[in-house]
């Protein structure tokens, strides 16, 4: 078990270093010929280690953490389609660690340390951005709940900065703080907190896992499980049938049909996360906003793009695109706090698909299956969770225990009454 995973992630991050300023030079002299595919694509063997089934962010971290920190590159990651097609290629880049509940604060601090040397770790431009995120309060109550927040973000080695309303209107003057329904009255700054390139994770990881020997087998969909005697030896696929030691479930919104396959049923719902990108703008935001009376964040990208989203569309689905009335309560929303908004053209839409679980926390753990493990739940939050959801699972599979961090993301805590609730909405999915 590693004492600091941090410390050994940052020590042998010089692993294989292909990336640098003199071979930009080099290549740029010669043409930009010299430059290989960031990664292989090999045909899959008959067996591996472990075979980590779904190729988005949370697959390939783990597959990258595996190889780099414990050494295990017989690795293959199944891809149904192409690498990163999934969430992590539909989402709004928002990285933090603004949470409260023990289960949840540390295991997202974390993650933001390791967003913090991800280039390093990777040798790879992710455009980490740590631009900060602000939560904007609109009553009293509202204020208090932020100041507890920001007290449990301290006492777990995070950031926590309570802005009031003059503050803000020195930093951020395009709000509308008088609005008549939902005044702004302060926020709470989390300054860690950012965006990052989030296609760039999928191929930093990707890149980092390959150079390492891990197969990366795209357009291979699981069609099934080889259980026997209460043991997963392998699964079915598109592309034939794959032995493996152990097999690591993480496909985000289609967590439920894949592992009925191997006959669970989870405590989890699909549910339709839309995402709009406006046109290209001169520089906007400063930073990551939220609307405290009603959901809505918005960012600005690399590209200059506004990006932003709101609620889930509140029905099952599967699809990745969303509905009409969701479009309006999103508009609605950045309305209310940011009028100039409404300038902005929108360009396009996306929709994604969560995997909601009943207490609106993630799960890293091993079924009663001996030999098949499952990381998934993370209703909103997969993005941001990213480098800790690969590196603690990662730890699972390599050593099976969970990792300090991970230790209350079990699948029985419905069993044992230990939920984690941040919202406090209870056992409905689509209320997380």
């Amino acid at each position: 078990m590693l004492d600091d995973p941090l410390k050994l992630v940052h020590i042998t991050g010089v692993a294989s270093m292909n990336y640098s300023a003199l071979k930009i030079l080099t290549q740029g002299l010669t043409g930009n010929k010299g430059w290989k595919p960031a990664w292989r694509d090999p045909q899959p063997k008959d067996s591996y280690d472990v075979v980590i089934v779904g190729g988005g962010g949370h697959g390939l971290s783990t597959a990258h953490y595996l190889a780099k920190i414990y050494g295990i590159t017989k690795v293959a990651v199944l891809e149904k389609g192409w690498l990163g097609s999934g969430n992590i290629g539909r989402n709004t880049t928002i990285i933090r660690s603004n949470y409260m509940l023990p289960g949840n604060e540390p295991f997202y601090e974390l993650s933001l340390k390791l967003w913090e040397g991800l280039e390093q770790d990777f040798n790879y431009n992710a455009m980490v951005s740590q631009r900060s995120i602000l939560n904007l309060f609109h009553s009293d109550p509202q204020r208090d709940a932020f100041v507890r927040r920001a007290n449990a973000m301290i006492l777990a080695g995070a950031d926590a900065e309570l802005a009031d309303q003059a503050q803000l209107r020195r930093e951020l003057p395009f709000l509308d703080f008088d609005n008549a329904r939902f005044p702004i009255k302060g926020g709470l700054y989390q300054r860690r907190g950012g965006t990052v390139r989030h296609d760039a994770v999928a191929w930093g990881y990707a890149r980092g896992a390959d150079s390492r020997g891990v197969d990366i087998i795209q357009n291979c969909e699981v069609t099934g499980f080889h259980i026997e005697n209460g043991k997963c030896s392998g699964v079915e696929t598109s592309r034939g049938p794959i032995k493996a030691r152990k097999v690591a479930v993480c496909v985000a919104g289609s967590s439920s049909s894949v592992m009925a396959q191997a006959g669970m049923r989870l405590p989890i719902e699909s549910h339709v996360l839309q995402a709009f990108v406006t046109e290209g703008l001169k520089p906007t935001l400063p930073g990551v906003i939220t609307f405290g009376a009603g959901h809505f964040y918005v960012s600005q990208s690399d590209k200059g793009g506004l990006v932003f989203g709101g609620d889930i569309d509140g029905y099952n689905s599967y699809a990745q695109r969303g509905n009409l009335p969701v479009v309006e309560d999103v508009a609605e929303g950045g309305m209310a706090i940011m009028p100039m908004i409404g300038r902005a053209r929108l360009l396009r839409s996306w929709g994604g698909i969560m995997d909601m679980s009943m207490d609106g926390s993630p799960f890293i753990d091993k079924t009663h299956i001996d030999g098949l493990y499952f990381n998934g739940g993370w209703c909103y939050g997969g993005f941001k969770a990213t480098p800790a959801s690969g590196l603690c699972y990662a730890h699972l599979l390599a050593t099976d225990a969970p990792h300090p961090v991970a230790t209350e993301l079990r699948l029985d805590r419905f069993k044992r009454g230990h939920l984690i609730d941040e919202k406090g909405q209870g056992s409905q999915p689509n209320l997380h």
